[in-house]
């Protein structure tokens, strides 16, 4: 009896010692893949992400407006050592701009880098079958912030 109350100790011990040690991974991110689309005041938008793989999601966001193209961006989350890290090119520009993960839980997940002009912070979510996403800081010291929808699309 002694014997297996140790080991029911030894196995719960374990157990709580990795949930309390487990470190996200770029799996984790998986929800996010896929085609988003969405249209806000004549302008059409799409967001695409790649499933993880290589420790590494490669994605893309596009504003179209009267038939030309408004915003592009090139982004990447990356694995990089222990640290989950999304990347963001505006218009391709480059170096890009790093935010280290903050926060991860379930289908939401945070981004931020105070030291950056604007936004400081990067949010993704899922509300229901959408993809939701909100830049959020300080500009001109006031705090300003912008959101966007996205229903399940397909590339095009």
């Amino acid at each position: 009896m002694t014997r297996l109350l140790w080991v029911g100790i030894l196995a719960l011990s374990s157990a709580v010692l990795a949930a309390q040690g487990a470190k996200p991974a770029i799996a984790d991110l998986g929800w996010l893949a896929g085609s988003w689309v969405g249209e806000f005041k004549g302008i059409q938008m799409e967001e695409h992400w790649t499933t993880p793989r290589g420790n590494s999601m490669v994605g893309l966001h596009r504003d179209v407006g009267k038939g030309r193209t408004l915003l592009f961006e090139f982004l990447r989350i990356e694995q990089q050592g222990e640290q989950i890290v999304y990347l963001s090119m505006p218009n391709g520009r480059s170096p890009a701009t790093p935010f280290p993960l903050k926060e991860l839980s379930g289908t939401r997940v945070v981004f931020e880098n105070p030291k950056h002009d604007f936004p400081q912070r990067i949010i993704y979510w899922k509300d229901g079958n959408d993809l939701r996403a909100r830049i959020e800081g300080t500009q001109n010291g006031k705090a300003g912030g912008e959101e966007w929808r996205w229903a399940p699309g397909a590339l095009k």
